[in-house]
Order: C-alpha cells, then sequence, then structure tokens
C-alpha cells in the first residue's frame, strides 16, 4: 500500500494508492495519518477496507497537492555518517556508533513543495535518505529484530542542509539542519510489509538534471533494524516519528567545485519502491 495525504498545507486528508493505481479516499477509515492512526490497527484497517471494496475513489486527485505522508512527526531522528562512502567524501572517520541529531519536525514539507534557501545561506546542500516512520512504540528494545515490529514503513526523505550553520556556527549540527521546509517528505508512506528488505534499494538525486548521488543501502554502516533498537535505547520512539537514516556520497560538500543550491535550481531524487520527489528552490 502507498499512503498518501493530498491537498493544501494543513488541510490535507488522507488517501490509498492501490497497487492497481486507483486512488481511494481514507475519510471513513481517519481524519488523518498520523501516528495515532498507526498505533491503533490503521494500516491493518486499510488493508481490511480495500478487501471489502468499501472505500470510495478520490474526486478530482489528479488536481490535488500532495502532501507529507505523515502529519505532524513528533520528533525527526537523524543519523549522520552512515555510509562509508559519504563519510570518506566528507573527510570523516568510520563512525563506531551511529551519529545521531534531532531535526525541526516542522521543516517537513511535501515531495513537490517549493523549498526556501535560509537568508544568509551560501553552502545549502541536498541529501537523499531513506526514512523509516514508527509505528508501535519502541523502549529498550531486546534486540534489532525487535525493531520490525515498531517500523509502520518507508518514505523518501530529502535532508536538506546548510553546511555553514551546520558545521562552523556550532558545534551541534541542528542549526543546519531545521531552516524552514528543509525535510521534504513523500509521496508516499509505502506499509513496511511492502519492502521486505530495506536494504535493497537504489537512492538517486540529480540537480537540474545533473546525476549527484547514485547509491544503495546496502551500503549502511548501520542497518535499519539496528538504527531502530539503538536509539530505542536513548530516547522512546512513538508512532508517527520519522527517522532518517542517513545519505550517500554524492553531496556538494563532498564534491570539490560543485555549485551550492541558489534560488531557482531544481532538485529531483528517488528511492526503489518508495517514489520519487521534485523541488524548485527559492529565497527565503
Amino acid at each position: 500500500m502507498k499512503l498518501m495525504r493530498l491537498g493544501a498545507p494543513q488541510e490535507e486528508t488522507p488517501a490509498v494508492l492501490t497497487d492497481d493505481g486507483r486512488l481511494l479516499d481514507l475519510t471513513t477509515l481517519t481524519s488523518d495519518i498520523d501516528g495515532t492512526f498507526l498505533a491503533g490497527g490503521g494500516i491493518r484497517r486499510i488493508r481490511a477496507a480495500l478487501e471489502t471494496g468499501e472505500l470510495p475513489e478520490v474526486a478530482q486527485g489528479d488536481g490535488l497537492r500532495i502532501g507529507p505522508p505523515v502529519a505532524r512527526p513528533g520528533k525527526i531522528v537523524c543519523v549522520g555518517l552512515n555510509y562509508r562512502d559519504h563519510a570518506a567524501e566528507t573527510g570523516a572517520a568510520v563512525p563506531k556508533r551511529p551519529v545521531v541529531f534531532m531535526k525541526d519536525p516542522s521543516t517537513v514539507v511535501g515531495p513537490y513543495d517549493e523549498v526556501l534557501v535560509p537568508r544568509g545561506s551560501t553552502r545549502t546542500d541536498w541529501e537523499v535518505e531513506l526514512a523509516v516512520v514508527i509505528g508501535a512504540t519502541a523502549r529498550y528494545l531486546e534486540t534489532p529484530r525487535a525493531a520490525r515490529e515498531c517500523i509502520a514503513g518507508y518514505a523518501v526523505s530529502h535532508d536538506v542542509s546548510e553546511r555553514e550553520f551546520q558545521l562552523d556556527f556550532s558545534s551541534q549540527w541542528d542549526l543546519g539542519k531545521s531552516c524552514e521546509t528543509f525535510n521534504p517528505l513523500g509521496p508516499w508512506l509505502v506499509n513496511a510489509d511492502a519492502v521486505p528488505d530495506p536494504q535493497a534499494l537504489g537512492l538517486r538525486l540529480s540537480v537540474n538534471g545533473e546525476p549527484r548521488q547514485d547509491g544503495h543501502t546496502k551500503d549502511m554502516i548501520f542497518d535499519v533494524a539496528y538504527l531502530v533498537w539503538y536509539l530505542s535505547q536513548y530516547m522512546v520512539l512513538r508512532p508517527g516519528d520519522v527517522i532518517n537514516t542517513g545519505t550517500p556520497a554524492g553531496v556538494a560538500l563532498g564534491l570539490p567545485g560543485s555549485p551550492y543550491l541558489r534560488p531557482g535550481d531544481t532538485v529531483e531524487l528517488s528511492i526503489d519502491g518508495l517514489g520519487s520527489q521534485r523541488q524548485t528552490f527559492a529565497q527565503a
């Protein structure tokens, strides 16, 4: 299943895109796709409604904006330097433990929404990432295997970053990660059962038609199950939370002479089976 939220910002309504291409309305089941719905067996309820054929089609779905597939995540937990080639291109050592930082949840926007280059920015950068959406509370999980029961699904995430703010202005990374619109998410939340192996996905990103990133989740230093288990030892992961799992090589920071993003630039990114995004950048 591909769960979606359609409509103007803050007015999105839930929908599901079926395998045969039908766009069905979920408002008879829930007012939104959020942590409460996911924790309450929402994906199971959608599956049951699909089997009985009780969901109506979305009226004029083609003309609606696609919003982020999860409403109001409680937190966005990010993992840095989680691909060996990305660590190498930035001159960093391969980490022995996950590098963890937080991102303001209000950065989340739709996959085709405009992204703003912050005022004073000279080093706005791109990062395609696999996002994990939590579907059940994860607290002190016993093993990485147990983490699989806590994952609702996966999505494409664009972890936009301002490198000067991130690396030069503070010992923390949050300043360069939490600027307005800095986390396009979607277009879909694909349920975990439909992604049998999250370590078997290709990731790609281009800037103004020029390929920049071409990686694969098999090259993660710490895999998805390990990350969810690890994070649960230090914080409670709750339904609707999002984990950005890191980016492969090819960011502007690691490409000598590569221009950083400017207003008017267009970025396109995709992950196998999870859909694609396209954003045009504008000045804040």
